[in-house]
């Protein structure tokens, strides 16, 4: 084993981390070197498995993809590794060339300023803060009057957005990520979320418009209880079951924003970056939010907003000192992002996406489906979903399929979800579809 002083045997991995932390994650221990295209190599077993959790949809290229390996990419990422400035307040050529590229290949047109940091819930944070001040001094502004308090923010049943600061008072799956802990009383709304029958199409639609006027009447109904400085959702909800909405409600919701003068806030730190076969989810629906969220696949996080925050001319993104963080996100993340990023565009990564996930989805609805254990499959590109009866068939699902050279993740209720790397291919979805068979 090379370099063994700055590694644990594998064999001892696990239990060298349980004397100091909770190991409450896969009991698999990666080997960092023989993990390879769209599969992680167990160092203890050897075992190749199928990659579909992609360290949470983190992993938009696969694992130790070649084009990493170029000696000028490699020296510039060891520089920044060794010495990881606050990019903050010093700059470097490395963060520059970062952030361009960034821009280049991930910032839309129809978004002006862009801010990072470490972390998709201080990413959320820095959302609201930009939407509380955004709406503050509009205020202000157009009354002349102090400041008003206790501005809230809409949001919808079943999302995930972190468990950190104001997160706290959105994130609303599993209880045991926010109960105890403070949080404000915030206007929650009914999700309408779209069942799929074995065709593709939408199976629950006389349900899912009665939820979408709901949802509707409840935001009337919290705008009259309490001034709403932002509106967040996820495009697609996450860990909340893979959930999907109807392009008509983000059409409704981008109205009530525009008549009220709330922010809309799409939250793409899962969605983003060509999971849905489009580089950023929303461009799916016809509606732009004013402030849209990054993460994982982009390596650091952060925030892009629109012209709009400029009817405040001493908005965040003007005034020193209303956002900001040490690091600004990490030097080496900067770097490994933008080469992602890079890669992603040379080789038709999000194109793929759309191309493979559809195979996906068409191979899971004649394949795998069954009314009782495989229904409701879903999915936009490669960010795909199908639920079971019940959580224990579901987990009982993924234990085997994990066993038998698949990884996958849970979410909602009963639903197991997939997330491949971008580089995916008709091959992999082929032996991703035996393996579940196989496991089912």
């Amino acid at each position: 084993m090379e370099n063994v002083k700055y590694q644990i045997p594998p064999a001892e991995v696990l239990d060298t981390l349980g004397k100091y932390i909770l190991v409450d994650g896969f009991h698999t221990v990666i080997d960092l070197v023989k993990s390879h295209d769209n599969y992680i190599v167990d160092a203890v077993t050897g075992q190749e498995i199928l990659d579909c959790y992609s360290y949470f949809a983190s992993l938009p290229i696969g694992h130790n993809h070649p084009k990493l390996f170029y000696d000028d990419f490699l020296k510039a990422l060891f520089r920044a590794t060794i010495a990881n400035p606050s990019n903050s307040d010093i700059y470097c050529p490395e963060y520059a060339w970062a952030v361009k590229t960034f821009a280049e290949f991930a910032k839309p047109a129809e978004f002006k300023y862009m801010f990072f940091v470490a972390g998709g819930a201080p990413a959320i944070g820095n959302a609201l803060k930009v939407a509380f001040d955004w709406r503050t001094r509009k205020e202000m502004n157009a009354n002349f009057l102090p400041p008003k308090a206790g501005y809230g923010v809409l949001h919808l049943k079943e999302a995930f957005h972190g468990r950190l600061g104001y997160t706290l008072s959105l994130t609303n799956t599993d209880p045991v990520k926010t109960e105890y802990f403070p949080k404000f009383d915030w206007p929650r709304i009914t999700n309408p979320k779209i069942r799929f029958g074995k065709d593709g199409r939408i199976s629950n639609a006389t349900s899912v418009q009665r939820a979408e006027r709901e949802a509707m009447i409840q935001i009337d109904r919290a705008m009259r209880r309490q001034e709403i400085a932002a509106l967040i959702l996820e495009p697609i909800q996450g860990e909340g079951g893979d959930n999907h909405f109807r392009p008509c409600f983000f059409k409704a919701l981008r109205q009530k924003c525009d008549d009220n003068d709330i922010m809309l806030i799409f939250d793409e730190v899962q969605t983003g970056v060509g999971l849905t076969g489009r580089m950023w989810a929303y461009e799916h629906f016809g509606v732009t939010p004013d402030i849209l969220v990054f993460g994982k696949k982009t390596q650091v996080c952060g925030i892009m907003a629109t012209e709009r925050v400029d009817e405040v001319p001493d908005n965040v993104f003007r005034k020193s000192g209303r956002i900001n963080s040490t690091w600004g996100a990490n030097l080496a993340d900067f770097l490994r992002g933008a080469r992602y990023l890079e890669i992603i565009c040379e080789d038709n990564l999000v194109a793929n996406a759309a191309t493979v996930g559809k195979y996906f989805l068409d191979k899971l609805r004649a394949e795998v489906y069954d009314p009782k254990h495989a229904q409701n499959i879903r999915g936009r590109g490669l960010m795909i979903a199908f639920d079971f009866k019940d959580a224990a068939t579901r987990n009982e699902f993924r234990r085997k399929a994990w066993d038998n050279g698949l990884a996958t993740l849970s979410c909602g209720t009963y639903s197991v979800r997939f997330r491949p790397p971008l580089t995916f291919t008709k091959e992999n979805v082929d032996e991703a579809i035996r393996i579940i068979k196989k496991s089912l």
